[in-house]
């Protein structure tokens, strides 16, 4: 059954003619026709992401997605599913039968979820996030260990959500009023069914900050710098992001040839707010010049040298969009989302009017903003010298408590209070406090590792600190909350971490991670290569020195040797360079 909306969202009159709409068993429904062809594509969002998870339950809203389609089973069908910050969406491409019966069975699975299947998806999810890799750490940066700050981690619910969690979490966010579905068809398909819960439609997240003062910057792997921005969502914002990326191509690549890919992208984060993000690579090499370049072309941005003609591209780029025949059903997407987020919908004639009314000082308007606003990854080196604060490494205070020395660093000490645990570095305190703990993960081998809203980390390993005892990891227990814990499985002896030398260095890790990393290691390595490198050194200036004395010098000898220098010398670099990231 369908019922036509007069006015869903307020702002859907605005298409009239492009798209239309109607209600599917109280589901908002957007449809529009696609050319040629029997298959038609449908996509169901729900304003329901990891940013709405905590660190304790992330992976929450994944698991949900996944156990939904469970029951498609195997099939030819090109159907996926896709859980985002803000948002999750089921979508699929086949006939119309095919659609239907794919919405069908996605919104049954919302209703009665098979439970009988939740440890086994667990695990596929584990499996899947480990051949993904580590995201991006500028979100942990920005908003720290919650809202949009989660992407950065591990999906730590798929360790120990009940059923009931699951559960609740289906019935209170997959609702038929948390929900859009778009259709790129002349119709509505008979047939749906996609009856689900009542509920209400829930605002984005609200963002948190783990960043005091912007612009900051963060040090990073090796081989990319990359940017990210909050702005408000313009259209002036979306075109700047486009002068930003042919910017950073044509100074990175084409003039300077120091990276190959140099890019950005304008990405809503909700209603109001916009993530700009900018990327470049570079060899180790020319990390320097990158990062040199990056800063430089923002600067010029950011100073208003930009060209009419730079801007002239990007909005001949964006206005091409609206040439294609079938524009109607491929902004069907974009269009669902606003409506999902509650941002404005314009017209394309209100867009393209937008479009021509964005100038050059607009443009240098949203450039300072992104300066101000600016969260900066760099490999190695900061960039202190270019205006920008790093982001903060340490904690302001250290709670009280029982002290526990390090059995590894004499300059490491690890305190566990009734308020939290902090660690104490050379460099500074790491602290996380029950009340503010955003999870905890426990082993049976009695190791803690706690996270604060922060994104700080301590971890608390009886083996690695001298006296904690029993009571001392219960007192940890007592005091964090029972929604943060998160149970792992019982650790291997092998896996279980044994003391190292002791050392006097106050090596201490990134305290968004985990702390009380030492240096020692690559200390001694950096000793007995560079001693290496200068008994060589002084053996080839010995040779060049004798051979320039001889009457017939054999420079052939001469240039080996120093040829051979060369793999010790950078060998020493390289381990000079990685000690002191280390210690940072």
């Amino acid at each position: 059954m369908t019922t036509d909306l007069h006015d869903i969202g307020g702002g859907l009159a605005a298409l009239d003619g492009l798209i239309s709409h109607t209600a599917v068993q109280g589901i908002p429904t957007l449809y529009a026709p696609a050319p040629g062809g029997n298959e038609i594509t449908a996509g169901l969002f729900f304003r329901v992401g990891r940013a709405d998870e905590t660190l304790a339950t992330a992976g929450i809203t994944h698991l949900v997605e996944h156990l939904a389609l469970y029951r498609l089973g195997l099939s030819d069908l090109h159907y996926n599913g896709a859980t985002a910050n803000a948002y999750t969406l089921f979508h699929v491409t086949g006939s119309e039968a095919e659609v239907v019966s794919y919405l069908n069975s996605v919104c049954a699975g919302l209703r009665e979820l098979p439970m009988d299947r939740l440890e086994t998806e667990k695990e596929i999810l584990r499996t899947e996030a480990a051949g993904r890799g580590g995201g991006s750490q500028l979100p942990l940066w920005r908003y720290g260990a919650q809202s949009y700050g989660l992407s950065s981690y591990n999906e730590l619910g798929t360790w120990s959500l009940t059923p009931d969690q699951v559960r609740h979490w289906a019935h209170t966010r997959f609702t038929r009023d948390n929900a859009v579905l778009w259709i790129t068809s002349d119709r509505v398909p008979d047939g749906l069914d996609l009856t689900l819960p009542a509920g209400v439609r829930l605002p984005a997240p609200a963002p948190t900050s783990a960043l005091p003062v912007t612009p900051a910057f963060i040090r990073g792997d090796d081989g990319q710098v990359a940017l990210s921005a909050v702005l408000p969502r313009s259209t002036a914002a979306a075109v700047f992001a486009d002068v930003l990326g042919r910017a950073l191509f044509q100074d990175l690549r084409q003039e300077g040839g120091y990276s190959y890919s140099a890019e950005a992208d304008y990405s809503p984060r909700d209603a109001d707010f916009a993530t700009l993000t900018a990327y470049a690579d570079a060899l180790p090499q020319k990390q320097d010049a990158v990062i040199g370049g990056f800063v430089d072309t923002l600067a010029r941005l950011r100073a208003g040298r930009i060209e009419q003609s730079e801007l002239d591209s990007a909005r001949a780029k964006t206005l091409k969009l609206y040439d294609v025949p079938d524009f109607g059903a491929v902004s069907l997407p974009s269009y669902a989302l606003s409506l999902l987020l509650g941002h404005r919908i314009l017209s394309p004639e209100q867009h393209k009017a937008e479009l021509h009314a964005v100038t050059l000082a607009d443009l240098h308007d949203v450039a300072r903003q992104t300066w101000d606003n600016a969260l900066l990854q760099t490999p190695g080196r900061g960039v202190d010298w270019a205006g920008f604060s790093p982001a903060p490494q340490y904690s302001t205070t250290c709670v009280d408590g029982t002290r526990h020395q390090s059995l590894e660093d004499d300059q490491v000490t690890l305190i566990i209070g009734a308020e939290g645990v902090s660690l104490t570095t050379p460099r500074g305190p790491v602290t996380v406090r029950y009340d503010a703990c955003a999870a905890m993960t426990t082993r049976p081998d009695g190791a803690r590792a706690l996270t604060g809203h922060d994104g700080f980390s301590v971890s608390v390993e009886p083996t690695l600190f001298k006296g904690v005892t029993p009571d001392r990891i219960a007192a940890v227990d007592a005091g964090v909350p029972p929604q943060a814990v998160v149970h792992m499985p019982p650790r291997t002896p092998d896996r279980v971490p044994r003391p190292t030398a002791r050392s006097g260095s106050g090596g201490a890790g990134n305290a968004r991670g985990v702390a009380g990393r030492t240096t020692w290691p690559w200390t001694a390595a950096l000793w007995a290569v560079g001693s290496l490198a200068a008994i060589w050194t002084l053996l080839c200036v010995l040779i060049t020195a004798d051979e320039g004395a001889d009457a017939t010098p054999e420079w052939d000898i001469v240039v080996i040797v120093w040829v051979l220098a060369a793999p010790l010398l950078w060998t020493t670099w390289q381990l000079r360079k990685a000690r002191n990231q280390r210690r940072s």
